[in-house]
C-alpha cells in the first residue's frame, strides 16, 4: 500500500508558514495535516478557518484537517469555504456522527472519522461506509511532541483487518510520535497514511527526514 506522509503544522513555525509549507512541497510531502482544537475538547487553542484560508491561497498541498472540537457540526462548511481537502472528526465529540460524516462529503470533501488511545476502534465499524479514512491517534490529543502509545499499533492492525475482511479499501491514519522507528511499527499494523510533526520540521534535511520514515 503506497505510505502517504502528512506533515503536522502543529510544529511548524508559524511565523513562517509558507516558507514551512515549501520546505513540505520540496521535500516531496503529499499532504499537510492541520489540527484544529477549540480549548474544551484539548485543553490548547490552536486556529480557525481564517487561518487555513490564508495558508491555502499559498499552496495548493493537500490540506489534511484534523477538528479536535467538541460540536464540529457548524464548522463543516466553514472548513469547506476555507479550502480544506479532507476533514476529519473525532468519534467522541458531539453531535450526530454520521450527518456530519455525510455533510463533510455534500460539502466536496473527504471524511474522516478519529478516536482517541482510549476509544475501542470497533466502535468506528458502522460508520466505514462513510469515511474516506480513519485516524488512530497514537498520542491523546492536544498537545505536539509527545511520545508514541505503542498499544494503539494494535488497534491499527484490529481495523486493518476488519476492513481487509470486508473488503473495505480505506486510508488508515495514524497521527503522534511518529518517527523512522515508530512509522514501521504502525505501517507493518497497516496504517498507510502518517502524520508527523516535530520529526520533519526539526529536522535539518526534512527530505532525508521523510524519507526515513517512508
Amino acid at each position: 500500500m503506497n505510505v502517504k506522509l502528512s506533515a503536522s503544522m502543529l510544529a511548524s513555525d508559524l511565523s513562517a508558514i509558507a516558507d514551512e509549507i515549501k520546505r513540505c512541497d520540496d521535500a516531496g510531502i503529499e499532504w499537510l495535516h492541520i489540527d484544529v482544537m477549540d480549548g474544551v475538547f484539548v485543553d490548547n487553542i490552536t486556529y480557525g478557518n481564517n487561518v487555513v484560508a490564508a495558508i491555502r491561497n499559498k499552496s495548493d498541498i493537500f490540506f489534511d484537517t484534523h477538528l479536535m472540537v467538541t460540536d464540529p457540526t457548524r464548522l463543516i462548511p466553514l472548513f469547506a469555504k476555507a479550502g480544506s481537502d479532507m476533514l476529519t472528526i473525532h468519534l467522541e465529540s458531539n453531535g450526530n456522527t454520521a450527518e456530519n460524516l455525510k455533510a463533510i462529503r455534500e460539502n466536496g470533501m473527504k471524511s474522516g472519522l478519529a478516536v482517541k488511545p482510549g476509544t475501542p476502534v470497533e466502535e468506528v465499524y458502522p460508520y466505514l461506509p462513510l469515511c474516506d479514512m480513519v485516524l488512530v491517534m497514537t498520542v491523546e490529543p492536544g498537545y505536539g511532541g509527545q511520545g508514541f502509545i505503542p498499544y494503539c499499533a494494535d488497534k491499527v492492525k484490529v481495523l486493518r483487518d476488519y476492513c481487509d475482511k470486508n473488503g473495505i479499501t480505506m486510508d488508515i491514519q495514524v497521527d503522534g510520535g511518529i518517527n523512522s522507528d515508530t512509522a514501521a511499527i504502525v505501517k507493518d499494523a497497516g496504517a498507510n497514511v502518517l502524520v508527523a510533526g516535530t520529526y520533519l520540521f526539526k529536522a535539518k534535511d526534512m527530505r532525508e527526514a521523510a524519507e526515513l520514515i517512508r
